[in-house]
């Protein structure tokens, strides 16, 4: 271990939290904490490790990308993950919001379209303990049963931006449940926490304006044409 290289790490990662997550109103210590414990740079692709502690999103392949760090944040404080909730993440990517939705979580059911994606992020969650993650590939833009039938949940999150958002996942919530999602299509976007009183009973507040890459196969809007 170099630990020159350790502290300069160290340091990034702490200007990451203080200078990029916690002015974007993320205030929650549970959540600002995970940060320093759950290590980005180990799901962040070799090839932009540099990149880690950057306010951007990182190219994963296959055209996608990481979302921002600030982001990944604010989803996580608007979610109130608790130890209790069964969780549902849309788009697995790189691996790295699944082990910090697992850090929080009691189970996460984490779904990409992309086998690789799937594969790779389980070798990284294995690789730091992650046990309470099921990791499965297949198309969940408009909404998610799984081979065995897992739902409903307390927490969905969908990692990719949808012009229009299936109502198969607010269905999905139990009775406390919330529901993260990007709704809409550039260059702007809103950010929506849905929330399931009781059930059939639905709120949702629009958190903030975004643009964040799409979920592939995401409904789209009917389009009128004369």
């Amino acid at each position: 271990m170099n630990m020159d290289t350790d502290a300069a790490r160290e340091r990034a990662r702490f200007n990451m939290v203080e200078q990029q997550i916690r002015p974007w109103e993320v205030l929650d210590t549970r959540v600002l904490d995970l940060l320093h414990v759950v290590k980005r740079e180990d799901y962040v692709p070799p090839a932009y490790a540099q990149l880690a502690f950057a306010d951007l999103e990182i190219p994963i392949g296959h055209g996608e990308k990481m979302l921002s760090p600030k982001l990944e944040a604010r989803m996580l404080q608007e979610l109130g993950v608790a130890t209790t909730d069964r969780i549902l993440e849309v788009g697995t990517g790189s691996g790295y919001l699944t082990a910090l939705l697992a850090s929080q979580g009691a189970h996460v059911y984490s779904i990409d379209l992309i086998e690789e994606f799937t594969r790779v992020a389980g070798e990284r969650l294995a690789r730091h303990g992650m046990t309470n993650v099921t990791l499965e590939t297949g198309d969940a833009a408009r909404g998610w049963q799984g081979h065995h039938g897992h739902g409903p949940y307390d927490v969905i999150v969908l990692t990719g931006s949808t012009p229009v958002l299936a109502e198969a996942f607010q269905q999905s919530l139990n009775p406390g449940g919330r529901l993260f999602a990007v709704v809409g299509e550039a260059p702007v976007m809103d950010a929506r926490l849905i929330t399931c009183a009781v059930a059939g009973v639905y709120g949702t507040v629009s958190l903030f304006e975004t643009c964040i890459p799409a979920l592939r196969n995401a409904p789209q809007r009917a389009r009128f044409t004369f």
